[in-house]
């Protein structure tokens, strides 16, 4: 029952806080810090008490597994179950929602209830998204992320919120729906094949399907999963959300919503679909490569600073399919790194964008400058945190984009090299934002403070993060790799056997 905990607690605390906000203004903030933290402790306790070699599902890399019979007529059932892959989100759902719930606390002053209840209600999806072993729950929990995310941006968002908010949902549910009948697709395959109707991801694990079907399902599957990332072309919704949505809303679009597509390609795409999967892998490939060169080269271009930031995590999530794709375990622990290392660092940029513009009322570029002189503090995190975008050693995103070229390498070195010079790029786009927010002469003379104590507390939880990761990365490596082991191996298995069906590739 721990795993329905972590979404009930959320879901309940989204309704406390909206009726509580009929009656106090500041109530429901006190509400939502208090679910993301009973969410982050669950989560720290099954992390505590769980091991990789337990579990009562199939696999070994299972720790905690819940079932309950839900629609049986269609053969639907209310199924979550956690691996290492899913701790580590779930981890990084709740602690980013902790933070998320502080940055508001000021910024939000109206409509408070319903804010905070459109914020949890988006944490419960994600953390449904994480655990849902059943597909039709999987597109559940899909759906649940998007109407609070598209009320976020267009009720608190910023001059432009209402374009951005419709742009938003267009986008994710148009790709959702083609997701959705790819399911159907595969549940009536399978249930023609077997005789059994079912949406459990188990028995649908390792359904036999022709190429050709299999390439049409699975295209509708990448299409979701890639719309959510983003990979290039599908990106551009994202610079328009992230310029217009709140400073929480921005932190949860890139540490958590970018994240679902990723999970859905390594736990839904790449295990169901191999075969297909290995025929798209250097297109995909290839379009990684060009997502991480054209982010960055557009990240320098702008003069908004969330757009910037924005264009950036285009940018990092271009390394993510590249690695997914390179379908190795070096390559898919690189990923597992850069899913959290990017949350951290994108995120706490996008949190001082935020301050900033609370500070100086605009986010254009060219109006700052020389902040470093009033704002040290900010100015100190602000370098750390740029840094780790370029991938300076020492700090976790290093590792990540150092595992995930290693693995590249090992697939396709003339990819690597092309990847590789995406580096280059970062390292200039993230010197630009230290020189021309604080560095160089002053823009204005008004008072700008420095962090308050609160704002202090957020970035130093997040510096500490990216710090230990990039000094001890090793506990994540070990909680994600049975999972990605018995992807790899999963992979190979199945690719045997389809060599020795040759009817498939018809």
């Amino acid at each position: 029952m721990m795993l329905v905990l972590l979404i009930t607690v959320l879901m309940v605390g989204a309704v406390a806080a909206v009726v509580a906000g009929e009656w106090s203004r500041h109530v429901p903030r006190w509400i939502a810090l208090v679910a993301c933290v009973i969410g982050l402790m669950c989560v720290i306790a099954i992390w505590a008490n769980t091991s990789p070699a337990g579990g009562s599902v199939p696999s070994g890399q299972w720790l905690l597994d819940y079932r309950k019979s839900w629609i049986p007529s269609f053969g639907i059932s209310f199924h979550l179950a956690v691996d290492g892959l899913s701790l580590l989100l779930l981890a990084l759902t709740f602690f980013l929602g902790v933070l998320a719930v502080l940055c508001s606390w000021d910024e939000i002053r109206e409509r408070t209830g319903f804010y905070y209840f459109n914020l949890l209600w988006i944490l419960a999806g994600v953390a449904g998204v994480f655990m849902a072993m059943d597909l039709f729950l999987f597109y559940f929990f899909w759906e649940v992320m998007l109407i609070p995310m598209y009320f976020l941006i267009g009720i608190w968002g910023s001059e432009n919120r209402v374009y951005a908010a419709y742009k938003f949902f267009i986008f994710t549910q148009a790709s959702g729906l083609l997701m959705f009948l790819a399911i159907l697709g595969l549940y009536f395959i399978h249930g023609q094949d077997t005789g059994i109707y079912t949406f459990n991801y188990f028995e649908l694990t390792g359904t036999v399907i022709p190429f050709k079907s299999a390439f049409w399902l699975m295209s509708g599957f990448m299409i979701a999963f890639a719309v959510k990332l983003p990979v290039f072309p599908f990106h551009t919704w994202l610079p328009d959300a992230h310029g217009e949505a709140p400073t929480a809303g921005s932190l949860i679009l890139a540490g958590l919503l970018l994240k679902t597509g990723a999970y859905g390609m390594l736990r839904f795409v790449v295990p169901m679909f191999p075969e297909a999967v290995r025929e798209a892998a250097v297109p995909a490939m290839v379009l990684g490569v060009v997502g991480i060169i054209y982010g960055a080269v557009m990240a320098y271009s702008q003069t908004d600073l969330k757009r910037l930031v924005a264009f950036t995590s285009v940018s990092h999530m271009g390394f993510v399919i590249t690695g997914i794709f390179a379908l190795n375990e070096l390559a898919l622990q690189g990923v597992v790194m850069q899913l959290v290392t990017h949350a951290l660092s994108t995120g706490a940029l996008f949190l001082m964008a935020g301050m900033i513009k609370e500070r100086l009322h605009t986010r254009d570029i060219g109006e700052m400058g020389g902040l470093w002189g009033p704002m040290p503090q900010m100015g100190s995190i602000g370098l750390v945190f740029a840094m780790a975008s370029l991938g300076l050693p020492g700090l976790g995103n290093f590792i990540a984009e150092f595992l995930i070229l290693l693995g590249v390498f090992q697939a396709h070195p003339w990819i690597t090299v092309a990847a590789a010079s995406g580096l280059i790029f970062s390292a200039v786009y993230s010197l630009r934002i230290v020189g021309k927010i604080f560095l160089g002469p002053r823009k204005t003379m008004e008072t700008v403070p420095d962090f308050s104590f609160r704002e202090m507390l957020i970035m130093a939880a997040l510096t500490v993060s990216i710090v230990w990761l990039g000094l001890f990365p090793q506990p994540v490596i070990d909680t994600a790799r049975p999972a990605i082991t018995e992807l790899v191996r999963f992979m190979d298995v199945q690719s045997a056997a389809l060599q020795h069906q040759p009817y498939v590739k018809q």
